[in-house]
C-alpha cells in the first residue's frame, strides 16, 4: 500500500501565501498579497518584481502585475498580467502573460506558488535574449 500526501485544500493553500507574502517572508526582489483583503475567495492579487540588477534594460525599474487564482488553483496556474508595460516574448500586447513560454506555468506543478512565478519572470528578465530589448517609457501601463 502506497502513502499518498494529502492534498492541502485550496484555501488553505492561499492563507499560507498570504502569511508569507505579508510577513515578507519571500524572495527579496519579490513581493506579492491580496488586491482586497475583503475577498473571502483570495482570487485576486498583486505582485511586484524589482528588475533584475546588472542587467540591462530592467534595472531600477518596478513593475507590477496582477495574479488570478482560479477555483482550481493550485492544480492550475495563475493568471499572470502586468500593470506595467513591458516589452518581453513571453507577454501579450494587453499585458498577459503567455503561460507556454514560462517554464514554471507551463509545466506547472501543484507546489509552485505565486512566489514561484514572480522568481522565474523576474529570472526571465534576466535571460541574456531579454535584458537588452528596447522597454515602453518607465511608467507607463496596460490600458
Amino acid at each position: 500500500m502506497s502513502a499518498q500526501a494529502a492534498k492541502v485544500p485550496r484555501n488553505f493553500r492561499l492563507l499560507e501565501e498570504l502569511e508569507k507574502g505579508e510577513k515578507g517572508l519571500g524572495a527579496d526582489a519579490c513581493s506579492y498579497g491580496l488586491t482586497d483583503g475583503d475577498d473571502l475567495y483570495m482570487s485576486n492579487w498583486n505582485g511586484t518584481i524589482l528588475g533584475p540588477h546588472m542587467y540591462g534594460v530592467h534595472e531600477n525599474r518596478i513593475y507590477s502585475l496582477t495574479m488570478h487564482c482560479g477555483e482550481n488553483y493550485p492544480d492550475v496556474p495563475p493568471t499572470i498580467k502586468f500593470t506595467n508595460r513591458i516589452n518581453l516574448p513571453a507577454v501579450q500586447d494587453d499585458g498577459k502573460v503567455d503561460p507556454s513560454k514560462i517554464a514554471c506555468l507551463a509545466n506547472w506543478q501543484r507546489h509552485y506558488t505565486m512566489e514561484t512565478v514572480l522568481t522565474e519572470l523576474r529570472k526571465y528578465m534576466a535571460h541574456p535574449a531579454n535584458k537588452k530589448l528596447p522597454q515602453p517609457q518607465e511608467g507607463s501601463t496596460y490600458d
